[in-house]
């Protein structure tokens, strides 16, 4: 059994051997740089092509030495090319700080040397001889593959940059360093033909500058500059010198365009921006200069707007068209202008639907209301197969109506009628000739009866003022309208038959502007099953179950409007216009003009009565009768040319 003091000394030296073996491993797992070993079971880090540069700062990954990088990844060549531009400057060719040895003294040396600029070319101290000595002395040397590699890619790099500048010979000095070093390098071939392909453009560069100097930039042919350069990037897409050079061609283009515009010369700027378009499609300088001739455009634009909202203000329609269409081609601000102006020019500044009255000039009081009639076409007549008055309504036929007018908006009252007669000392036919055709309740029939006239009723019974105004001839409406016409200086006249069938019908192809039938509600003065006269006589033929209330005419407006706003056109009271009456429509005019024939004696009444028949309310009835015709179901409205 040992001693006391043996066992003592035995557990003490156990004891430090411990500490010292517990030290090392700890050295050993943690500070593994210290023993110059790497821990067993420690995962290397793999470098990518994109972590060549290095890792500080990743989030998640531990920095990794310097010399552990370069042993790592694939060769450095295959990373891309800003990467190896970026390391053509910097980082090690595998040197081995601290280490002793021939090949740690040729990579420290050969690393010396790339940091001082000597890569490549004559001598035994460039990095690139000195690499090529280490590599013959251990080829198998891992660090010795990691500096091969570096060199690869710093003399790619090197090459790829002196194509950039144009310089030919450094790159294929480049090449030539490349091709000695040891294994195969599959992206040598395509270097190769990059190198091949500028010695092919170096001319042509040179041809081009020649061009720019002259001035000749394009044009047709192949003796411009913009021909050169193309045919460069044909055999070089990568050169860089091409592109400057297209894009020195394309900022002429757009200069032009740019001088052109500021000139008014939109076809020449157009013409210019598609040639820089043809350049560079997609160049920012070009969108640039498209943006600033849309603003010099779209302010000259406001600027003829302007002058042609003066012009139609000043009673001008002709000048603020034209301006207007010049506006309009630089762009589409000026479409809601030109409507404006059409509606001047066609309704004289008034709106479709619009009511206005004309005050006169000469005299105290103003023409009736009248409301603006819309532009339009329509088939005039009716179909052979309707119901007509021995084809007088034939041939139905499309008649456009492209001038502006209006039209009054009621019939002309006895009070208005009685203005004008006042006014003008005009002697109606009624007095002239010695009455009118009235209603006479004995009987139910119309019969002539002297001493009425247009102050007179339906009946021979004195009329209110706002009752429509009849017992006048074709030959009193005209008079009224053309002293219209003298006192307000308007061309106020009897509407043609067309505009008054077309305003009937506002719109609509049914028998009646409000359908085919009976009304379902009150519409019109028309003769309806329910209406009785004063004697309790009722009507043979009428509008089943339909009553308005009147037998004869009502007040004007008493009713419903129809949809072009004109109240009383379908009923109440017959109504003359212009035209001369023809038995059809067989070469009737399609513009809506009044068919006139010089010296004719009969004309045409459109439009029912408070005592016509249904199938004389529709809207293509027509009658003729003698222009000295006084009836108390027959007066009229005025129109006016805008």
């Amino acid at each position: 059994m040992p001693k006391p003091q043996i066992l003592t000394r035995q557990h003490a030296i156990g004891g430090t051997i411990g500490v010292i073996v517990l030290a090392f491993a700890l050295i050993y797992r943690f500070f593994p740089a210290a023993l110059k070993v790497e821990p067993s079971g420690t995962i290397r880090h793999r470098a990518t092509a994109a972590s060549v540069t290095g890792t500080a700062g990743v989030p998640g990954r531990a920095p990794v030495s310097p010399e552990s990088e370069l042993n790592a990844g694939p060769p450095i060549s295959l990373a891309p090319a800003a990467v190896i531009a970026a390391r053509a400057h910097g980082g090690s060719f595998g040197e081995r700080r601290g280490s002793k040895g021939a090949i740690a003294e040729l990579l420290t040396r050969a690393a010396q040397a790339a940091r001082a600029g000597n890569l490549a070319g004559a001598g035994q101290d460039t990095a690139f001889a000195l690499v090529l000595q280490a590599a013959k002395q251990a080829p198998d040397d891992p660090h010795v593959r990691t500096a091969l590699s570096l060199l690869h890619a710093r003399l790619f790099a090197n090459a790829l940059q002196a194509l950039a500048v144009n310089d030919i010979d450094a790159a294929r000095a480049d090449l030539e360093a490349l091709q000695q070093l040891p294994g195969s390098h599959d992206d040598l071939a395509a270097l190769a033909a990059r190198i091949d392909a500028a010695g092919k453009v170096q001319p042509l560069l040179e041809q081009a500058a020649a061009f720019l100097q002259k001035g000749r930039l394009e044009g047709p042919g192949e003796d411009n500059a913009l021909a050169v350069y193309r045919k460069v990037l044909t055999l070089d897409p990568e050169n860089v010198v091409a592109r400057q050079g297209l894009q020195q061609v394309q900022r002429a283009a757009l200069d032009r365009a740019l001088a052109a515009a500021a000139q008014n010369d939109d076809a020449k700027a157009d013409a210019a921006l598609a040639d820089a378009t043809a350049i560079l499609p997609s160049s920012p300088a070009l969108t640039d200069t498209r943006a600033r001739i849309e603003a010099m455009r779209s302010s000259r634009a406001e600027s003829l707007l302007v002058q042609a909202q003066s012009a139609l203000d000043a009673g001008n329609p002709a000048l603020a068209q034209q301006l207007a269409e010049q506006a309009r081609a630089l762009g589409p601000a000026a479409d809601a202008f030109l409507r404006k102006v059409q509606e001047a020019r066609v309704y004289a500044g008034y709106r479709p639907g619009q009511v206005f009255t004309d005050p006169f000039l000469d005299i105290a009081g103003h023409a009736p209301a009248m409301v603006v009639i819309p532009l339009g076409k329509f088939e005039m007549g009716s179909p052979q197969s309707g119901r007509t008055q021995a084809g007088t309504e034939q041939p139905q036929h499309e008649v456009v109506i492209a001038k502006g007018f209006a039209m009054a908006r009621a019939e002309v009252t006895v009070g208005e009628f009685g203005e004008f007669v006042r006014a003008s000392g005009y002697v109606p036919d009624a007095d002239r000739l010695g009455g009118a055709s009235v209603y006479d309740e004995s009987n139910g029939r119309m019969q002539m009866r002297a001493g009425v006239d247009w102050r007179d009723d339906y009946a021979g019974n004195r009329a209110k003022d706002d009752d429509p105004v009849v017992n006048v001839s074709w030959n009193d409406a005209h008079a009224y309208a053309l002293w219209l016409a003298q006192h307000t200086g308007k061309p106020y006249r009897l509407p043609s038959e067309a505009e008054y069938e077309y305003a009937e019908r506002a719109g609509t192809t049914t028998k009646y502007w409000w359908g085919d039938g009976t009304p379902t509600r009150k519409v019109e003065n028309l003769t309806g099953s329910g209406d009785r006269s004063p004697s309790h006589r009722s009507w043979a033929n009428a509008f089943p179950n339909y009553s308005d209330g009147y037998w004869g005419p009502a007040p004007v407006m008493s009713f419903l409007p129809n949809p072009f706003g004109l109240y009383d056109i379908d009923g109440n009271v017959s109504e003359w216009v212009a035209d001369c009456w023809h038995e059809n429509y067989v070469r009737a005019p399609s513009d809506g003009s009044a068919w006139v024939n010089p010296g004719c004696s009969q004309r045409v009444v459109r439009g029912g009565s408070w005592g016509s028949a249904p199938d004389q309310d529709r809207s293509g009835f027509r009658q003729g009768a003698p222009a000295d015709t006084r009836s108390g179901r027959v007066g009229f409205r005025v129109a006016r040319d805008l």
